[in-house]
């Protein structure tokens, strides 16, 4: 650590502050999330690797335990169930047979635009709590000092996987079909867009 300007008092407040806010967060996310892929046969692991697979199409074991924030053994034995029920694959690149890559098979990527569908057959207490900021600001929250400190913590590599998630969602879903359409002009243009951000 660096030279400290700030009491031990304080940093115990800030520690036990985001530890309790964390946990608070997290148990409604957790009960959101379970509520809405229960339907479905999945646990939240399951769930989290098959859209990390979804979106950075032809993930390695470890950049799906990292972005996951989940071990390497864990993401793999999710991996391997998801293998056995048809929703990923496992390959080997010929320019790179030391990692293993996971996609999403066709029967994966059906799944998840049906849960997406069906999105709001569940209740989503993290969405309902946001509405009042939205209402009053406009927009959702955007936690901008949150990713800060997650960046400090995971890295810029982290976020660089973090955003382009979400930058797929933006320009792969149809609000109208609530599906994830990649046709090859929209995988092309996600493409270019992690191309112009690596550079």
């Amino acid at each position: 650590m660096t030279e400290q300007n700030f009491s031990p008092k304080e940093a115990m407040i800030y520690s036990q502050r985001v530890a309790q806010m964390s946990k608070a967060l997290w148990k409604a996310v957790e009960k959101d999330w379970q509520q809405w892929i229960k339907p479905y046969d999945l646990n939240i692991n399951e769930h989290h690797i098959l859209w990390i697979a979804y979106h950075l199409q032809g993930a390695t074991i470890s950049d799906v335990a990292k972005f996951g924030v989940m071990h390497v053994s864990t993401a793999f034995n999710f991996s391997k169930k998801l293998e056995e029920r048809g929703y990923l694959q496992f390959f080997k690149k010929d320019d790179d047979r030391r990692n293993t890559y996971v996609s999403v098979t066709a029967e994966g990527e059906e799944l998840l635009n049906g849960m997406n569908e069906r999105y709001y057959d569940s209740d989503h207490g993290i969405l309902d709590g946001s509405l009042p900021m939205k209402s009053i600001y406009g927009k959702f929250p955007e936690f901008l000092e949150v990713m800060s400190v997650i960046r400090n913590i995971y890295g810029e590599d982290f976020m660089e996987i973090f955003e382009l998630g979400f930058k797929r969602i933006d320009h792969t879903f149809d609000d109208d079909l609530a599906s994830l359409n990649h046709t090859e002009r929209e995988l092309q243009e996600t493409a270019e867009l992690q191309t112009a951000d690596e550079k």
